[in-house]
């Protein structure tokens, strides 16, 4: 991205602690009755009756998790929340309420982090949920990001990862691997800029998988749709880390193995396109790529017709008994067995 040199930099410090959160937090409103007491004093209250509440945390790193050199403010504090939201989903809840954590250094003026903000608003906006608290600190690293989702679900409807029995449909919502694909081609045109800075390059044959690298969504839609199809899945996972990492999850905490078919994966005609540019196999990538947050799940055979015509939910594989593992069946018909190899957060 080309910097606006002449930009209007307020420092953090004219501002304070205090003053910063009430600055970057006066837009938000509350649109939930479960959010009794939002930002302004030591703790948020909620009250949601006799339902069940879900919690869940992110971490986002500047250099580990994201790259500001492509990766623009507003579209990160957007992705922050998102990448949160997606756990709910999975839990086939309903997010209500977000905190948001920041530790800034002192290069990020007060402007940067109006846009970082500007897009969190935009998610909470747009998924519906109350942003009720926080922290702001100094770093010496860059940018840190933390967000914890809340959310309610009715005790029937709570969904696991646990929860796949043999026989039971092996299902995906949306298309897998663009996210990864989108950010080969921004690494790809970050080296291109890092030797000659001014070039401009062409990302028009590539808007979708950008997109999807850039500015995620969560699949709050397909909670609602399985809702309205009468559908309850046996098990619910989202992809953040990769298909054959959440397979794996499922397929261990549930005691089952399964049988995952190449040829049923849904990949987008640019995902394709693009693999084949990079010379990267893209069953690979749909595989092992992660940071799609589409939600993978298993559901009864009986279910199959109630979902079967709908554009928005491919299934994929089929769960079998623990004993006979975990597959990919390719398209020549072979039998691979299916190993973890996505998003790791620690390195051997």
């Amino acid at each position: 991205m080309i910097e606006d040199k002449n930009q209007q930099r307020t420092q953090l410090s004219d501002l304070g602690e205090f003053g910063l959160i009430d600055h970057l937090t006066k837009n938000f409103k509350v649109k939930h009755k479960s959010t009794i007491k939002s930002i302004g004093d030591d703790a948020a209250v909620l009250n949601f009756d006799n339902k069940k509440i879900v919690v869940t945390t992110d971490l986002l790193l500047e250099g580990v998790h994201f790259d500001l050199s492509y990766m623009p403010l507003k579209h990160l504090g957007y992705k922050a929340v998102i990448v949160n939201l997606s756990d709910v989903y999975a839990m086939n809840a309903k997010a209500t309420q977000i905190t948001v954590s920041i530790a800034v250094s002192n290069r990020f003026p007060l402007e940067a982090l109006e846009d970082l903000y500007a897009g969190i608003e935009t998610a909470a906006d747009i998924y519906d949920i109350d942003v009720i608290g926080g922290d702001t600190t100094s770093s010496n690293k860059g940018l840190l990001i933390s967000v914890t989702a809340i959310g309610e679900v009715e005790s029937e409807n709570e969904v696991y990862r646990s929860g796949a029995k043999p026989n039971d449909l092996l299902v995906v919502s949306g298309d897998l691997g663009a996210a990864y694909m989108g950010l080969q081609v921004l690494e790809r045109e970050k080296e291109v800029y890092k030797v000659n800075p001014n070039s401009q390059p062409d990302l028009e044959p590539y808007t979708y998988i950008i997109e999807r690298q850039l500015k995620p969504e969560a699949r709050k839609d397909i909670v609602k749709l399985l809702s309205e199809l009468g559908v309850k899945p046996s098990s619910m996972i989202d992809i953040s880390d990769g298909l054959s990492s959440e397979i794996i999850h499922i397929c261990k905490q549930s005691k089952v193995g399964c049988d995952l078919y190449e040829e049923k994966i849904p990949l987008d005609p640019q995902v394709i396109s693009t693999c084949e540019e990079f010379n990267i196999d893209s069953t690979t990538v749909a595989l092992n790529g992660g940071e799609d947050y589409e939600l993978l799940f298993t559901i009864s055979q009986d279910d199959f017709l109630k979902i079967k015509a709908n554009p928005s939910l491919s299934v994929i594989g089929y769960i079998k008994e623990e004993k006979e593992g975990i597959h990919l069946i390719t398209r020549a018909d072979t039998k691979i067995p299916v190993k973890a190899q996505g998003w790791k957060n620690f390195n051997d």
